[in-house]
């Protein structure tokens, strides 16, 4: 066990936020904690990370057990570069590296007793250096950066004034190359880009230790976790398995607790009547053993149906021709940067179109492009007929800060009542007075959800939505899935919400770099088609790899044997000029482990660390024997 808690209770004044909350956590576990908006999900993890106290309740933790927060505000000091924040986490192979410079410098003038004393702290020092891992750690700090969207530019850039996101990406670097026995990761892809969260799987896949990550992002949920802890007034549930199957027993469970719920209210009800009909007559003793009996009954809670999700569901919409959308060799982008180039298909009525890739790579370029609000480098997009388009912009700029909530929609529909418009926004949650609040003071998901409700009272037959699931959580984005299944219309959708699109999206466009692959199919087809590709590619990277290894191989057997190397004497030049083509080789080496291509194959930064080892190890042989040889000289020198 690393932690348990047991009847965790925590208030904010009147607002009671966990309610006898349980939770034990074993090495090794991956953890999804899943609760709607406000169920207290980022309050737990700071109450284990000791951020937080708790009114009742109790805490144990392991001892000497180390934590890792990735919490969503952080800082840097003015004077760290990018690089060298990340690897402030490796203070004490610092030390050991001072300490081993401290030692070479004084051994260039020691001898004799000296020396030997010396050289066996130097050896000492190297081993525990060496066990640290301090021979790969800078190229590990490198692939972590790189991995999560950093380029080598941006190394030597001030870390504090770096963007939110991008600092909030440090972060989780940091925590990453601490390697923690748990992690505590509150919503770690909210500042990366599909590639970056790709990575981060791969990552967390081959991680050794437990973890426990708060995430919207389903589909990183179902590939990362493999036990779902779902927080819901107060109180945790746990389920075994990924978020998928979380969803399944979720719902097996509710059926049943609404069974055992209906039947306690029918034996109440009979009870009850019993009661009512003989607490006056001939058995009244009964009747009144009866009523002492429902006074201690430990009344069951109805299954909520949860109407806060939302009611996404769509009115009825016009009909559109056939082609909605048509591109004919399509260039998007700036005079000085070409984002995407060659975009030629045609999207047909009913079709829904997932558009994904890395940040940059021209998604919402594309879409204002279409959409006539950027113009193209090249090439035509056009419009079908009776085409009656809804824009969901992810900056929400259709929005006007100076009106309030109701008359953002009456802007649609001059003739409605104030009774007909209140009735449709409460399907968005704007209940009692809210429509009547400026939409200048909503938070970010309030304007996401009267964005949504503007683009859905529109009627529109063509929907083009840049990260609609950007401000909902997760009970609401399951709301506007099921709302999208049934439209009859066609759309065009922007996401990185892999889950989302797997939902509604019938075709993929992937745009990465200036290119753009065109995929028939769902997101999960898509996903697949793109591991067994990359997983062709590594294979025929170790086929190539292996050739030039045995091209090698042959030609260092016919170089002198080993034991005719071993018989002659080895001079200190000799095994310097060895100690400086590995440490060539090992120079090399980490390069490619700090490369791009590397940060993206797991199986390729294994192979690479591997050999990174293997080469240390002669390394460290080397030096031993550098450093009897050495020695031998100078006892030599003192006998003649």
């Amino acid at each position: 066990m690393l932690f348990r808690l047991d009847d965790i209770h925590k208030s904010y004044g009147s607002q009671d936020v966990l309610c006898g909350a349980r939770l034990q956590i074993n090495p090794g576990e991956k953890v999804g904690l899943v609760g709607r908006n406000g169920a207290g999900k980022t309050t737990l993890l700071r109450i284990i990370a000791g951020l937080e106290q708790i009114d009742r309740g109790e805490i144990i933790f392991a001892r000497n057990l180390s934590l890792g927060f990735l919490q969503q505000e952080v800082n840097f000091s003015s004077q760290t570069s990018v690089l060298s924040a990340a690897l402030e986490v490796f203070a004490e192979i610092n030390r050991i590296e001072e300490r081993m410079r401290e030692l070479e410098h004084k051994m260039q003038t020691a001898s004799g007793a000296e020396l030997e004393l010396l050289l066996a702290d130097y050896s000492d020092a190297q081993h525990d250096y060496e066990r640290k891992g301090g021979f790969s750690y800078h190229a590990r700090a490198e692939s972590v950066l790189l991995g999560l969207g950093f380029t080598k530019s941006d190394f030597e850039l001030e870390a504090s004034k770096l963007s939110g996101g991008q600092q909030n990406r440090l972060a989780l670097a940091r925590l990453l190359l601490r390697e923690p026995d748990i992690l505590l990761l509150d919503e770690p892809t909210n500042h990366l880009d599909i590639t970056a969260i790709e990575w981060l799987e791969e990552f967390l896949l081959s991680y050794r230790s437990a973890y426990i990550v708060i995430s919207h992002d389903r589909f990183f949920l179902d590939r990362v976790v493999t036990r779902i802890i779902e927080l819901d007034r107060g109180r945790t549930a746990t389920y075994t398995g990924n978020y998928s199957a979380y969803v399944e027993e979720r719902e097996r469970r509710r059926a049943i607790e609404q069974k055992r719920y209906e039947q306690q209210q029918e034996f109440i009800a009979r009870t009850e009547d019993f009661i009512r009909r003989n607490i006056a007559g001939q058995k009244t003793k009964q009747a009144k053993s009866r009523r002492r009996m429902l006074e201690r009954l430990e009344r069951l809670e109805a299954v909520s149906n949860d109407n806060r999700a939302g009611d996404f569901r769509l009115k009825p919409v016009a009909r559109t021709g056939d082609r909605v959308l048509v591109l004919e060799d399509l260039s998007i982008g700036f005079p000085t940067k070409r984002l995407a180039q060659g975009l030629s298909f045609t999207l047909w009525r009913g079709e829904c179109l997932g558009i994904v890739g890395p940040n940059g790579s021209g998604k919402t370029t594309l879409a204002r492009t279409i959409l006539g609000k950027h113009p193209p480098l090249s090439g035509e997009a056009r419009w079908g007929s009776n085409v009656v388009i809804g824009y969901y912009d992810q900056q929400l700029a259709g929005l006007d800060p100076q009106n309030t909530v109701i008359d953002e929609l009456r802007q649609l529909d001059r003739a409605a009542k104030d009774g007909e418009l209140r009735a449709f926004l409460g399907k968005f949650l704007f209940t009692d007075d809210d429509p009547f609040k400026p939409v200048a003071a909503l938070s970010g998901g309030e304007k996401g959800r009267l964005a949504l409700a503007k683009l859905i009272y529109s009627r529109a037959n063509v929907l083009v939505l840049d990260e609609p699931t950007n401000h909902l959580d997760i009970p609401s984005r399951e709301a506007l899935e099921s709302a999208l299944d049934e439209y009859t219309g066609t759309m065009l959708v922007i996401s990185h919400d892999r889950y989302f699109l797997d939902r509604i999206a019938s075709q993929i466009l992937y745009l990465d770099g200036g290119a753009a692959t065109f995929f028939d199919g769902t997101y999960s087809e898509f996903f697949e088609a793109r591991r067994q590709q990359a997983q062709f590619q590594e294979e025929a990277r170790k086929v190539e790899a292996e050739r030039e290894r045995a091209s090698r191989l042959k030609a260092y057997s016919q170089k002198p044997s080993a034991t005719k190397r071993k018989a002659r004497p080895r001079m200190p030049e000799i095994i310097e000029s060895e100690i400086a083509e590995l440490e060539s080789e090992i120079s090399s080496i980490s390069e490619m482990l700090a490369s791009k291509e590397a940060a993206q194959s797991r199986e390729t930064v294994l192979e690479l660390s591997a050999r990174y080892e293997q080469l240390n190890n002669r390394l460290s042989q080397l030096y031993v024997e550098w450093e009897e040889t050495l020695l031998e000289s100078s006892l030599e020198e003192k006998e003649k």
